[in-house]
């Protein structure tokens, strides 16, 4: 069987997943989406040309790919369609290469609503979600009170069960103290997303099955990152899907006897958007200063994100939670010029050592980062493409990072472009 690939985000997403996708897309026939929405954002550096994507793979770029949103991910229609508008105004007719799964839950106008009224309600406990809808609609699909992308096949009939949603929605949404929706003006504004949208919708189970017996190779898309699993992270602030190898499993239909290698995506340090605790975070001028040079600002919210030391006890609980065989490091460069580099390896948490994050998230909140800390560099590793190109310090932050995890680190990302990565 050909090479098969899982990429998963090792931490609150943001990782840099897009160019790693991107990077392996070229060599994959089939790119699958199988969890999440369009709270996602990937983002790709083609020479001067930034892409972000929130929808569809980042492997769309890739010309040869066969790209599947599968059924593990709730579909917004106008998002797709704005998505798909930007790639054909640069020449990229994307819709020619694109499956919707007939079994992903459609993101409906009630979704969004809900979302801003309950993270109102929520007041100073709000979760700090991207206000998409996603959480609502996967409420629906859990409750069994949502619409599928395989009922756009009788438009005539979806659009009649489309306000009936929409009318119940509305007294839950008034339940909360927000204003309800205009039913006909919100049917009216997404049932041309729906209509156009409605040829691309394919059992892709079957499609995928059909590939992988074709012997194609697969690259999977994990979005957000592993620490906002809805199972597994730090719950409550954390997305409402399965973000790790779980998630790529039942939202593709596939077995695990098909999914190849899992390769995860870490950051040379550590950020996170919205609530919820944050052991290694810096408050101080020094994470204002990682957040400049790394433009950490949200690529679906524009939001600035938290930024803090590498955890490694955090990513260390993803890796073997998530069987990563190799682990692609990014954003490397960010860190030229820091005189030091602490390194959170454990906590401590009521005078014992812990090597992950507790359940409790009154506990992750009171827990004690313990540190490790190397030696900066002062030559810039921004733009290297050979191992032997970075300075003796940054190897060793590198070789660090293997000895604790007990993965390799096969990639190292040196800058945004798309050729700027070290392979070793």
């Amino acid at each position: 069987m050909p090479r098969n690939r899982v990429v998963l985000g090792l931490q609150w997403g943001d990782e840099g997943k897009g160019k790693v996708i991107d990077l392996l897309a070229a060599e994959a026939d089939v790119v699958v989406r199988c969890q999440g929405g369009a709270n996602a954002g990937h983002t790709v550096v083609v020479g001067s040309k930034k892409t972000v994507r929130h929808l569809l793979p980042s492997g769309i770029l890739n010309q040869h790919a066969r790209c599947v949103i599968a059924h593990g991910v709730v579909l917004d229609p106008i998002a797709l369609c704005s998505e798909l508008d930007e790639l054909l105004a640069g020449g990229c007719d994307a819709a020619k290469r694109l499956v919707v799964s007939d079994r992903a839950h459609l993101v409906l106008p009630c979704h969004p609503h809900m979302d801003k009224a309950q993270e109102i309600a929520r007041g100073a406990s709000k979760v700090g979600t991207t206000l998409r809808g996603i959480g609502p609609c996967y409420t629906d699909k859990t409750a069994r009170n949502g619409l599928r992308a395989g009922e756009l096949a009788d438009l005539v009939a979806f659009e009649r069960k489309l306000r009936d949603v929409l009318t119940k929605s509305n007294v839950i949404i008034r339940a909360l103290g927000s204003e309800p929706l205009d039913v006909d003006a919100a049917v009216a504004g997404y049932m041309p997303a729906a209509r156009r949208i409605a040829p691309l919708i394919n059992d892709s189970i079957t499609i995928l099955h059909q590939a992988m017996a074709e012997q194609r190779s697969f690259l999977f898309e994990g979005a957000q990152g592993a620490q906002l699993d809805i199972d597994v992270g730090t719950y409550p602030f954390v997305t409402s899907s399965n973000t790790g190898i779980g998630g790529i499993l039942t939202g593709s239909g596939l077995s695990h006897k098909q999914l190849g290698d899992v390769i995860g995506v870490v950051k040379a340090y550590t950020s996170r958007v919205g609530s919820g605790p944050f052991l290694a975070e810096l408050t101080d001028a020094r994470g204002e200063a990682l957040r400049q040079r790394g433009r950490e600002f949200g690529a679906t919210t524009g939001r600035p994100r938290r930024c803090g030391w590498l955890d490694l006890a955090a990513v260390g609980y993803a890796c073997r939670l998530n069987g990563v065989d190799a682990i692609a490091l990014t954003k490397l460069d960010i860190l030229d010029g820091e005189p030091e580099l602490p390194v959170c390896v454990s906590y401590r948490l009521d005078g014992k050592v812990i090597h992950g994050p507790p359940a409790r998230i009154d506990d992750l909140a009171r827990a004690e980062p313990m540190y490790e800390v190397l030696p900066g560099w002062k030559k810039p590793v921004t733009g290297a493409r050979k191992e032997a190109d970075l300075p003796s310090e940054a190897r060793s932050y590198i070789a660090f990072i293997e000895k604790r995890l007990g993965v390799p680190v096969k990639w190292v990302g040196t800058g945004a472009g798309r050729d700027e990565i070290v392979l070793r």
